[in-house]
């Protein structure tokens, strides 16, 4: 049982991880390139709108499975990496949810009342909030993974 619980955990770590990568290094770049912010914006927003909603399921997922799998550890024994990856992981878990509740509710209502600079200083700080939890993914698979 411990093995897919684990599987689970890293799927969709995986899965969030990935789809940061491709908005970052891919979508985003594209669309800046190509699309004037009157077609970027809702083209953007209804990308991130998909991709929120699996990265709602992929926070519920991580944290019902890491608490899974540390329930059955005596924390003070577990290796550093461990508490890293935990700490940073509700760190990001955060992130989220306020990028989430907040910028990201501010781009759509600002879309709504077609309000391009506004949507634009939103998606800003969607993009920054999404560069930070990215580097801190990768803080947290090298704790988990180096840190002994």
């Amino acid at each position: 049982m411990y093995e897919i619980i684990k599987f689970v955990h890293l799927a969709a770590a995986i899965v969030w991880m990935g789809g940061m990568a491709l908005m970052i290094r891919a979508v985003r770049p594209v669309a800046i390139e190509q699309l004037e912010p009157i077609q970027r914006l809702p083209l953007l927003t209804g990308i991130l709108s998909r991709f929120f909603q699996m990265v709602g399921l992929c926070v519920l997922l991580l944290l019902a499975t890491g608490g899974l799998m540390l329930m059955g550890v005596d924390m003070r024994l577990a290796p550093k990496g461990w508490h890293a990856m935990l700490g940073i992981g509700l760190l990001m878990c955060l992130i989220f949810g306020h990028l989430y509740f907040g910028p990201f509710r501010k781009l759509k209502l600002a879309l709504a009342n077609e309000d391009l600079p506004g949507a634009g200083a939103q998606l800003a700080k969607i993009h920054r909030l999404v560069l930070i939890n990215f580097g801190l993914s990768w803080l947290a698979v090298g704790a988990v993974v180096i840190w002994r």
